[in-house]
């Protein structure tokens, strides 16, 4: 049995008015990772009322496992659920921020052209932390896994990044600009992996920009072996373009 379905079990074996003690003995915390586990368990099992009191809960843990439940209330067509959601992707807790990349991964699960619809929709988003959740949610292997949709997402990163490009130095020091460079210094990878050809057109297309920020990013993607993999020419004519 995996561990969520034994997570699951131990929850309906609780009234959900005593599962705070529970999650927090369980939740891994402090420390470095955070029991996701649990975190799917609480999402699929928990009362949408008990949900969203912990999505809003000054308790980073809380918030992170009722923020995952909102992902389940949106799949299950919570009319506010979405807004809930893009809200919580701004918060400034990296756990909660996460959590909203997991919900939407969830909503992907049954419906994934909701899922990336989704993420397109925000990419275009004027906050820095909500393109940052479209590109986290959407650069999961099992989203891109059609051609068609690695294509949308290569669309996505290439609208995020060119907008990217445009910042001023000034938002550029600030760490909402920090986190979506991240992200997308590894979400390029996933994509161009299932769709190696316009993959590596787009990502040859960056690296002739003439920005610091973007060429970084070419930069952190060419380091991952899942690209290397994809189409090991390209990749070395990639590499030699980024040492030249």
């Amino acid at each position: 049995m995996a561990q969520v379905d034994l997570y699951r079990q131990a929850l309906r074996a609780r009234d959900p008015s005593e599962w705070v003690p529970y999650l927090t003995s369980e939740s891994g915390l402090p420390g470095p990772r955070a029991n996701l586990s649990l975190m799917r368990a609480v999402a699929e099992e928990g009362p949408p009322p008990l949900l969203r009191s912990y999505a809003f809960a000054d308790d980073e843990y809380l918030a992170a496992c009722g923020t995952v439940g909102l992902g389940r209330l949106m799949a299950q067509g919570d009319p506010t659920a979405e807004d809930e959601l893009r809200g919580q992707a701004q918060d400034g807790r990296w756990r909660v921020r996460e959590a909203v990349a997991i919900a939407l991964q969830l909503v992907g699960e049954t419906d994934p052209d909701r899922a990336l619809t989704v993420a397109e929709q925000w990419a275009g988003h004027p906050s820095l932390l909500v393109r940052r959740a479209a590109v986290a949610a959407a650069c999961e292997p099992f989203l891109v896994a059609e051609p068609a949709a690695a294509v949308r997402v290569l669309d996505m990163l290439g609208s995020i990044t060119s907008d990217l490009a445009l910042l001023p130095e000034s938002e550029r020091r600030t760490d909402p600009f920090r986190v979506l460079r991240q992200a997308l210094g590894y979400g390029w990878s996933v994509a161009v992996a299932a769709a190696p050809d316009p993959g590596f057109d787009r990502l040859e297309q960056l690296e002739s920009m003439d920005d610091p920020d973007v060429r970084w990013i070419v930069y952190k993607n060419a380091g991952k072996a899942r690209i290397r993999k994809a189409d090991p020419i390209r990749f070395e004519r990639l590499i030699e373009r980024l040492q030249g």
